[in-house]
């Protein structure tokens, strides 16, 4: 795990470009503490900086070929490159390291853009010919890794964090309103925007291809696909799945460093985490967060089942209000966007006492996205049911879930009941984009809490038609699959923004065994009916795990998904004089976005696990971080 950065174009000063990539690289410097490197010539400056993981005497970087010609920067890692490299050696490659970057270098040398599609791993990577002046930027299928980019004159820089972009002098931080409406609707932006005016994140499998300072190609090499394999039983998709499961957990153990795994107490970390003391035939140091302010926000006792399950040792963090307040500032700082949840200040804290012990660390991150664990799902669903008993329609060709099946599971919704007070206060029965865009819309309200001018400004519909284009891919038929596909196209993006960004922040590397594309794509062609049967959450993945997960974890019927009691903070104390000092204060208020008096009332009654003030706050706290400076 590492920051990767540059610039291409042709200088005719070299040395003023160098100066300003060694900038980038200085903001980067949390993501690679072990070493840095730089590579310069007149068509491109590339620096880098090292987390070092494999090979840790030799896997320095940027790397060269032995022929000078080509050098790669990467972040991230290639899990199958002792594979790779035993292909590559009988194809004739001689290999001077045992890194997985000198792997990737040569399978790319060898095979250019094709060996995209071969890699398994989480990475961002430049590679650039110093011949031809060409050049290749790509991420990984999941978007685990991040790569941002903005094209200037006559220059195209990029870097792993848009900070390190903001230290070229070319690149201005100004905001992208057509971005802020999407954050102030989803908390997170869709396809390739980011908050920052001429800023943009290569989006999750894909690559940018040029030369110079020009873009020649942008091109998706993989995607997800959701068109449903018939042909299979249930019995082979459980033990198919079982199977990559296993390789998967086998791959991501590799490593040089001592390693540990984060562990909530839910399915998806306690599968990870059992499977990596499994393969690795020892027990682990496994991470836990938790909260003081009653059972609804402590899964301590689930996660002690699950570390005892093997023997693993479980290491609790406490997160408290005075974290909040400190951290709060400094986490935006190191986010670059305001995105997702207040699970960022929980998951930054269990990292930070990660850190102290690994320098790895494995998590059930996608879990929820990919096998369908989200409690809307069963909202949407009992909905659905609702209308096709009612209204006697087949609205996916055939009912996944019906009225009678889903009763066994709706015990899962009885602490969603101010979610499904939300969403059954209108629209019964529309279609289904706009019953999803309902279920994740996090501004219902937001006309009383934008100014005048700010409201005249937000156009909802220019919104939902940019949802609508994600939502209703031609291939997702049914109403499970697209909303899966949604939430793995934009919710899950900004959750591994969360991921990489807390663990980075730490010089931590942190690896999401369940997004090993091979997994995600299986679990895209199986037919809804069998990923969520009777409305069961992850039914899929409980049965290929059945014999490795403990029952009281495998048959938990309370889903918490890192809840934070900030409605208990900001009653009172000094959590409450933070979140009023940063709403209330002039700063906030000659701003123009939101009104005084709705942001008031909104600390004053904010709902339990209620998403506004975590928004407003993060969008204020963000303009003073960026904008303001």
């Amino acid at each position: 795990m590492c920051g990767v950065c540059g610039v291409f174009g042709a200088a005719p000063d070299p040395a003023s470009r160098q100066a300003i990539v060694e900038a980038m690289m200085e903001r980067l410097a949390h993501r690679g503490p072990d070493d840095q490197g730089m590579h310069v010539d007149r068509g491109a400056v590339l620096g880098h900086r090292r987390l070092s993981i494999i090979d840790v005497e030799h896997g320095r970087q940027p790397m060269q070929s032995e022929d000078r010609r080509y050098t790669l920067l990467l972040n991230g890692e290639i899990y199958n490159y002792l594979e790779l490299r035993e292909e590559l050696a009988r194809e004739g490659a001689r290999f001077r390291t045992s890194s997985d970057t000198e792997v990737l270098l040569e399978i790319l040398i060898r095979h250019g853009e094709a060996a995209l599609t071969r890699l398994n791993g989480m990475f961002a990577f430049a590679l650039y010919d110093g011949h031809s002046g060409q050049w290749l930027l790509a991420r990984d299928p999941l978007g685990i890794k991040p790569l941002y980019y903005s094209e200037l004159r006559d220059e195209l820089v990029f870097a792993s964090e848009i900070k390190a972009l903001l230290a070229h002098p070319g690149v201005a931080a100004r905001l992208n309103w057509h971005a802020m409406q999407h954050y102030l609707t989803f908390q997170f932006c869709l396809d390739d925007h980011t908050l920052f005016e001429g800023v943009r994140r290569l989006e999750p499998g894909c690559f940018l291809s040029g030369r110079g300072a020009k873009i020649e190609r942008v091109v998706r090499y993989w995607d997800t696909d959701f068109r449903v394999d018939e042909h299979h039983t249930e019995a082979y998709f459980i033990e198919e799945l079982r199977r990559l499961l296993e390789d998967s957990a086998r791959l991501q153990i590799r490593s040089d460093v001592p390693l540990g795994a984060y562990l909530s107490g839910g399915l998806d970390s306690s599968v990870v985490s059992l499977a990596a003391a499994k393969f690795l035939r020892r027990p682990i140091k496994v991470f836990h967060g938790r909260f003081e302010e009653g059972p609804r926000y402590d899964e301590y006792a689930h996660a002690l089942t699950a570390a005892n399950a093997a023997g693993n040792e479980l290491i609790p963090t406490t997160i408290t209000a005075r974290h909040f307040v400190e951290d709060m500032p400094r986490l935006i700082h190191a986010m670059d966007e305001p995105v997702a949840g207040p699970g960022l200040l929980p998951q930054f804290r269990v990292s930070k006492t990660a850190g102290e012990h690994v320098k790895v660390v494995l998590g059930g991150q996608g879990g929820d996205e990919v096998f369908g664990g989200y409690a809307r799902y069963l909202v949407g669903y009992l909905e659905q049911a609702l209308k096709g008993a009612i209204f006697e329609t087949q609205e996916e060709g055939r009912h996944l879930v019906t009225l009678g099946s889903i009763i066994p599971n709706l015990p899962i919704l009885r602490q969603y009941h101010p979610m499904m007070q939300q969403f059954w206060k209108e629209g019964l029965f529309e279609a289904m984009d706009a019953r999803y865009f309902r279920l994740i819309d996090r501004s219902p309200d937001i006309e009383h809490l934008l100014t005048p001018d700010a409201l005249a400004r937000f156009d909802r519909q220019a919104v939902y038609a940019d949802f609508q284009k994600t939502f209703n891919h031609p291939d997702t038929r049914s109403y499970f699959n697209k909303m899966t596909h949604f939430d793995i196209k934009t919710l899950l993006p900004a959750l591994l923004h969360v991921e990489d960004r807390v663990s980075m922040a730490v010089s931590l590397e942190s690896r999401v065994p369940l997004l090993d594309a091979r997994i995600v794509a299986l679990v895209a062609s199986m037919p809804p009916a069998i990923k969520f049967q009777a409305g069961h959450a992850k039914h899929i993945l409980r049965n290929a795990v059945a014999d490795l997960v403990p029952a009281a974890i495998l048959n938990r019927k309370d889903k918490m998904g890192f809840p934070v009691p900030l409605k208990e903070w900001v009653q009172q104390g000094p959590a409450r004089d933070f979140v009023c000092d940063i709403l209330l204060d002039n700063r906030s208020r000659e701003r123009g976005l939101f009104e005084r008096t709705a942001l008031e009332q909104l600390i004053r009654n904010e709902a339990a696990f209620g998403r506004q003030l975590w928004g407003v706050l993060c969008v204020e706290l963000w303009h003073r971080q960026f904008i303001d400076r």
